[in-house]
């Protein structure tokens, strides 16, 4: 029995159902959603043929383009990636821009294949109406806010609380200047989606409890908080995780060098992955040289090639003897000074394990 089209929005967002998005790659890659895999009804050029002359020769000389284009063997290509994806994915819907023409030809032509596959109502457009307004509500919502200084973990803390949401992860990018990630950063858009659902779930899993995000500033890398959520979490109480530099030096170390550079590693190979990260290592530090002045960059930059010559004869340890400096005598003041402006707001300080207990409670 085949399934009705489907414009619950807040249940299709909730149980990650997955999407046939059967629009463009343009259009796929300027904003997308989580759930959601690029089968195109038509490639960017096509489009743009097609497109094209629907403005300068109407709508029927345009369907016949269309119909000219996608024919033989590339129609016959995306109708066999389409039937995978409704087979592997039965549950599933698809949709367009604006859930109009193209989901409407690639539900018949999935028909004509033998399969009534559900389509989404009003397409793309209308599900980033519905997380836009999400987001609006979501901003409404209690908030903690959790900060600390660089390198106390505080990703980690929220990574094991149910009612967290982590924007860094949302946005791949730690954050700071030595914050990339590899795979890059998504749009925007894509990122606002993504936010917008993450919020949705936590707050129709647990309505009554505040929410816990980390203390951001302004940008994620080249990602913005939207700033509605930004109002919100300007007004919202703040968690400081108190840690060390020691142990935070270590936290640091492990994540900034040996995780980065075994992700290059697998990603790029042995020699080439080392040589990437070590380029992106200097770049990053190069990218604070006006606000550290000329004579401590070039400190730490001496220091920082000399640990990179000791690791790559196989001894990592080094790095130490540049991240203490930077952590206490770059980032620590500008940390200190940002959260006396927010001081009136804390309401809890404590160790990683007892900022912990302090949320867990207050769940």
């Amino acid at each position: 029995m085949s399934r009705p089209d489907n414009r619950d929005f807040k249940r299709l967002f909730l149980a990650d159902t997955p999407m046939m998005d059967t629009r463009s790659p343009g259009e796929f890659a300027e904003g997308a959603f989580p759930q959601a895999v690029n089968l195109p009804l038509m490639l960017d050029d096509e489009r743009a043929r097609i497109g094209t002359c629907y403005k300068h020769e109407g709508q029927q000389a345009a369907i016949a383009l269309g119909h000219q284009l996608l024919q033989g063997a590339i129609k016959k290509a995306r109708i066999a990636a389409w039937l995978d994806f409704a087979q592997t994915h039965p549950e599933g819907y698809l949709y367009c821009f604006r859930g109009g023409l193209r989901s409407r030809i690639s539900q018949q032509w999935l028909q004509e294949a033998g399969i009534d596959y559900p389509r989404i109502i009003g397409g793309y457009k209308a599900m980033r109406r519905f997380l836009i307004h999400q987001l609006e509500l979501s901003a409404q919502h209690r908030f903690i806010v959790v900060s600390g200084q660089t390198g106390c973990a505080k990703t980690r803390l929220l990574q094991g609380l149910a009612d967290a949401v982590d924007l860094e992860g949302l946005a791949n990018h730690r954050g700071s200047a030595f914050g990339k990630r590899l795979g890059g950063q998504p749009t925007q858009i894509g990122f606002e989606n993504a936010l917008s659902i993450a919020l949705l779930k936590r707050r129709h899993a647990a309505p009554q409890a505040a929410i816990v995000l980390e203390d951001e500033s302004r940008l994620i890398g080249r990602i913005a908080v939207p700033e509605v959520l930004r109002e919100s979490l300007r007004q919202a109480p703040l968690v400081v995780v108190q840690m060390p530099l020691p142990e935070r030096v270590e936290h640091t170390f492990h994540n900034y060098i040996l995780r980065n550079l075994a992700d290059w590693q697998a990603y790029a190979g042995e020699l080439s992955g080392f040589a990437t990260f070590a380029e992106e290592l200097r770049q990053n530090l190069a990218t604070l040289q006006r606000r550290l002045g000329g004579y401590r960059h070039s400190q730490l930059l001496a220091e920082m090639n000399a640990a990179l010559a000791e690791h790559a004869r196989g001894n990592p340890d080094a790095h130490r003897f540049w991240i203490e400096p930077l952590l206490r005598d770059y980032y620590d003041p500008m940390y200190a000074y940002q959260l006396g402006l927010k001081a009136e707001r804390v309401v809890f300080r404590g160790s990683y394990a007892e900022v912990a207990a302090y949320l867990g409670e207050e769940r």
